[in-house]
């Protein structure tokens, strides 16, 4: 079913030709996610693509100079105990809370997203920002990209999930090396490491960033969705059920409309037209 898409605060939400691009807009404090309503905005985006069968594809971008500079340090530095409402104040519990209430609900989000998510990096990916980046599928950055799993330089760990993230990135080793000494990582090696697919200059990033995309979206909807949650199912499930899985997800895909048409677009030579219901 069809949603409106939904009011945004601090970021912008598009849809167009079944892709949904939703930019970070916070360029004033470098798309922080924390002091900002990213947080908020990025949940609502996600609810609505899962919820939309008009999205086969969501595309995440930052707009200014970066992507996302992670958490706010200014908020890290000025919160007040007691009496401060930032993410960062609070004894132990409340701190663990309001992570676990707030930021922590984006990898929850990003993993479960139903449709494949491309990063298009244009600038710094920091911390949290980072992590948001590795929660995607894809990861296509500009010349200007910048990542780098910082938290230990400011005596705290990822609290997003990054270190679980990461690791299965690009391996233990790398991994290691990158958030145990919190180095930045130009945009070259990040695509030697494995972290991005492509490296473009920054005016071709989004052409990119869509043109992979719309190769996404010219598929049949319904079996892009399932081969997504095969794809995450895969990560957690041992060989015997997911092969029973797959059985039943195929078994679904054969009863569509939309697999008659991509067979016949197929013999025919020809670009499907599907439905998507």
């Amino acid at each position: 079913m069809s949603k409106q898409t939904p009011q945004l605060l601090d970021a912008t939400l598009q849809l167009e030709n079944r892709i949904a691009l939703l930019t970070l807009n916070r360029d004033d404090v470098r798309n922080a996610l924390t002091g900002t309503h990213l947080i908020d905005d990025i949940l609502k985006a996600i609810q609505w693509v899962n919820e939309s069968d008009d999205v086969s594809v969501l595309v995440i971008t930052g707009a200014g100079k970066a992507f996302s500079a992670g958490g706010n340090i200014k908020e890290m530095l000025e919160r007040d105990g007691e009496h401060c409402d930032g993410a960062f104040s609070g004894n132990v519990y409340e701190v663990q809370d309001k992570y676990r209430r707030g930021i922590q609900k984006i990898p929850l989000a990003v993993y479960n997203c139903e449709v494949p998510v491309i990063a298009a990096i244009n600038g710094a990916a920091i911390g949290a920002g980072f992590d948001l980046t590795c929660m995607c599928d894809m990861r296509i950055g500009s010349t200007e990209a910048l990542l780098g799993e910082t938290f230990v330089n400011l005596g705290i760990i990822p609290g997003d999930g990054g270190a679980w993230f990461l690791q299965r990135l690009i391996g233990y080793q790398k991994a290691a090396d990158m958030t145990f000494t919190g180095r930045l990582v130009k945009a070259d090696e990040a695509k030697t490491m494995g972290l991005l697919l492509d490296v473009v200059n920054p005016e071709e990033l989004m052409p990119s960033a869509m043109k992979l995309a719309k190769q996404i979206a010219a598929k049949p909807p319904q079996a892009t969705r399932l081969t997504k949650r095969l794809m995450k199912a895969a990560q957690r499930q041992e060989l015997a059920d997911f092969l029973d899985l797959c059985a039943v997800f195929q078994g679904m895909c054969h009863n569509t409309e939309d697999h008659l048409e991509a067979v016949s677009a197929f013999v025919e030579k020809r670009p499907g037209q599907y439905k998507g219901q």
